[in-house]
């Protein structure tokens, strides 16, 4: 098997798909049942930050109005009908356990066997391990706690007020869902705000265009602004986007811009010494990374792999694909997907045919130097 690619989202179909067109040969595993699944548990209610126009991967179109936030469900099954209209060698059901180097290339230790690879793309993201605090263990086991991952929609929530932590995307989208029905508190330090994001239906034509110009070609690393901007992708909150400050206070979300730091009597506790009396509380405070399933994997002072545009110089043969801010703003969004797979199956296919020549180049010379032995 030449490149085993370890996850089926858009990042991991768009790889195998720039594979195929460059006739290289792949396989696609993933642990969840189906294709698309990776958008289908997330909360009802959301809807992707790119409009239709920006959601589509090369040789089949997106669905739906192009100027239009679509949902996540709607995502999770373009994203099946696209492994199957490009005949993309998927195996769902396939846990990867372990990668490890094994000769000129790796073994990729999995749920049903070994598997050997001359390449591996990692295409897992770079949110795969969600994140609550120490503390929720102390809360009283009466209320009612759930990560964003768990969160599906309000029918989940029991009577109360409920305290959403973490003011990024996320936690703005289920204050404002819960703030329907419940008193709601947003903790978290609001990161700014991008204004031409509207909250739903049709979006600007000018404005959507502006934004993936931006995500594409000016927040990026090559970029003073995109390098400055990068570690704020990665390890903080993002800016709001589609609700806005102005959209939260309306709602009636007491906004809070500080830290749940502690307990008291099992209720949780602002820096400010603020004791919030709950019933719900949403961790919506991100994800930590776990690269230990990697053998081998030199990781930056950031804790993300040490990898230039997907390609880890350090390890030949091993990809990332999906991280937050790999090469622009864009490579975490379906809109840089297809680019910065393009650029990682370019250079797997680049590599082969080096290898190839230097094969054939050595073969040569042995020959040659075995005909003149003979005619010694």
């Amino acid at each position: 098997m030449s490149t085993v690619i370890v996850g089926a989202g858009q990042a991991g179909l768009v790889t195998a798909y720039h594979l195929g067109r460059l006739g290289q040969p792949a396989v696609v595993l993933d642990a969840r049942d189906r294709v698309g699944d990776s958008w289908r548990e997330r909360y009802d209610s959301l809807r992707l930050f790119s409009p239709g126009m920006a959601d589509g991967l090369p040789g089949l179109p997106f669905p739906g109005p192009r100027h239009e936030f679509p949902t996540a469900q709607l995502m999770g099954d373009y994203l099946e009908q696209y492994a199957a209209a490009m005949e993309l060698p998927v195996r769902m059901g396939v846990r990867v356990e372990r990668v490890s180097r094994h000769g000129g290339g790796f073994t990729v230790e999995t749920s049903q066997g070994p598997l050997d690879a001359d390449d591996v793309v990692v295409a897992t993201g770079g949110h795969t391990r969600p994140h609550v605090p120490d503390l929720a263990r102390e809360l009283d086991p009466t209320i009612v706690q759930l990560h964003s991952t768990e969160y599906r929609n309000p029918g989940q929530l029991q009577e109360g007020p409920v305290l959403v932590v973490g003011a990024s995307h996320s936690g703005a989208d289920l204050a404002l869902e819960a703030a329907a029905d419940h008193e709601t508190y947003l903790a978290g330090q609001i990161r700014g705000q991008v204004p031409v994001v509207g909250s739903g239906g049709a979006a600007d034509v000018v404005a959507d265009h502006i934004i993936m110009f931006a995500a594409m070609h000016v927040l990026t690393l090559r970029t003073p602004v995109g390098r400055r901007l990068a570690p704020r992708f990665r390890h903080h909150g993002a800016p709001l986007e589609r609700p806005k400050k102005a959209d939260l206070e309306r709602a009636g979300v007491v906004l809070l811009p500080h830290r749940v730091t502690e307990t008291r009597d099992g209720l949780p506790v602002l820096d400010d010494g603020r004791v919030l009396d709950v019933r719900n509380v949403l961790w919506c405070t991100g994800f930590r990374e776990d690269w230990s399933w990697i053998e081998g994997l030199p990781l930056a002072e950031d804790g993300y792999p040490r990898q230039r545009r997907g390609v880890v110089d350090d390890v030949e043969g091993l990809y990332f694909m999906g991280l937050p801010f790999q090469y622009a703003a864009a490579s975490g969004l379906v809109l840089g997907a297809s680019r910065d797979g393009r650029y990682v199956a370019e250079h797997i296919a680049a590599r082969h045919r080096d290898e190839t020549a230097s094969g054939r180049l050595r073969s040569r010379v042995t020959t040659r130097a075995r005909e003149s032995h003979t005619a010694s």
